[in-house]
C-alpha cells in the first residue's frame, strides 16, 4: 500500500537545540496516527515542517506523489490543516468564513457552494451557517475550523489539538466525524493531550521525546514494552487474608496484596483469562462479589517510555 505521507530524517536546529532529530514515520491511506510527546518534544517543530511553514534543515517529505521541497503546492493542496488556535474571522459568519477559505483554496463559486453545504452539515452547524462566529461557542469554533480544512477535500487532514477547550457533547461530535472520515478513507496525522482520544481514534501511534522518535506501534506493540502486569481488584465477603493466601499459589498471579477490609489487588498476566481460577482458588474462605480488571494502557507505555505525564 502507497502511503498517503512519507517523511524521512526531519531535522530542525535553533542553534545548539536540536528540536528534530531525523524524524521518520509513515501514514497509510485510510490510517489515523498518533503523534504524542511531552510539551517541547518536538510535535510542534515536527508539524509545521510537514504542512510547509517552516523550513527544515535536513529531511523529505512526501505527500501523495509530490515532495513537499521540489513542488511545494501540489504537496500542500492535498493537506487540509487544523491548527491548534482558532484560525477564523470571528466578525465573519460561519458560511462567510468557509466562502474566503474556499476562495483561497481556489475553489470555484458553484462547486465551493456546494461543499460548503455539506461542511456544514458534516461539522453539525447547517443550522447556524448564517451566525457571526464571535457568538459561537468554544467547541462550535473547533467544528468549524475543522470544516475549513475540509473544504478542498484533502488527501490527509492534520489535527492539531482539535478538542482543547470544548465542550463534552462537542468533543464526542469531533470525534465520532473524524471516526468517519477515516473510514471513508481519509489519513489523519492526530495530536492530543486527552490519551483516550489517541487510544479510541489512532491505529498506530508516534511516540516524540526530545525531538526523536523513541517509539512507534499499534496501542498493544507500545504497551508490551511497558511489562506492567494487569491489575485485579477483587472484593470479597470472608476472610479476605486467608483469600489472599491462596490467591497467590494460581499460575499466572505474582503477587496478592490485601488493601481493605473486604479487598485484595492482585498484579497477573492475562488478568481477563485468569478469572475462572481465580474466583475457583478463593474457594471456600470467601465469596466474590465484585471484579475489576485494569490492562496496562497507553498512557502507562508513554509514561514509562518517556518519564514524564503527557502534560509534563
Amino acid at each position: 500500500m502507497t502511503a498517503t505521507i512519507v517523511c524521512e530524517g526531519l531535522t530542525k536546529r535553533y542553534g545548539e537545540h536540536l528540536a528534530a532529530d531525523d524524524i521518520s514515520f509513515f501514514i497509510e491511506p485510510g490510517e489515523a496516527y498518533g503523534l504524542l510527546g511531552p510539551n517541547g518534544a518536538g510535535k510542534t517543530t515536527t508539524i509545521s515542517m510537514l504542512v510547509g511553514l517552516l523550513k527544515m534543515d535536513a529531511g523529505t517529505v512526501r505527500i501523495g506523489d509530490h515532495d513537499l521541497a521540489a513542488d511545494p503546492i501540489a504537496a500542500k493542496s492535498l493537506v487540509g490543516y487544523v491548527p491548534q488556535e482558532i484560525a477564523l474571522y470571528p466578525e465573519l459568519t460561519a458560511r462567510e468564513n468557509l466562502r474566503y477559505f474556499g476562495r483561497l483554496y481556489g475553489l470555484p463559486r458553484r462547486p465551493l457552494n456546494r461543499r460548503m453545504d455539506q461542511v456544514l452539515e458534516f461539522v453539525g452547524l447547517a443550522d447556524r451557517a448564517g451566525d457571526r462566529v464571535e457568538t459561537y461557542s468554544g467547541g462550535m469554533k473547533r467544528r468549524l475550523n475543522i470544516g475549513v480544512a475540509l473544504l478542498h477535500e484533502p488527501k490527509v487532514l492534520i489535527l492539531d489539538e482539535p478538542t482543547v477547550g470544548v465542550d463534552p457533547q462537542s468533543r464526542i461530535a469531533i470525534l465520532d466525524g473524524v471516526e468517519r472520515l477515516v473510514a471513508d478513507g481519509m489519513s489523519l496525522l492526530y495530536t492530543s493531550h486527552y490519551m483516550e482520544e489517541v487510544e479510541r481514534v489512532c491505529r498506530r501511534v508516534g511516540i516524540i521525546d526530545h525531538g526523536r522518535v523513541v517509539a512507534e506501534g499499534t496501542r498493544r506493540e507500545l504497551v508490551s514494552r511497558v511489562g506492567e502486569s494487569d491489575r485485579i481488584e477483587l472484593v470479597l465477603d470472608g476472610d479476605v487474608d486467608a483469600a489472599a493466601d491462596k490467591l497467590r499459589t494460581v499460575d499466572g498471579v505474582t503477587d496478592a496484596l490485601v488493601t481493605g477490609a473486604t479487598t485484595v489487588r492482585l498484579l497477573a498476566t492475562g488478568g481477563r483469562h485468569l478469572l475462572p481460577a481465580i474466583i475457583a482458588a478463593v474457594g471456600d474462605t470467601a465469596t466474590v462479589t465484585g471484579v475489576e480488571v485494569a490492562e496496562p494502557d497507553l498512557e502507562a507505555a508513554f509514561l514509562h517510555l518517556t518519564g514524564n505525564k503527557l502534560r509534563d
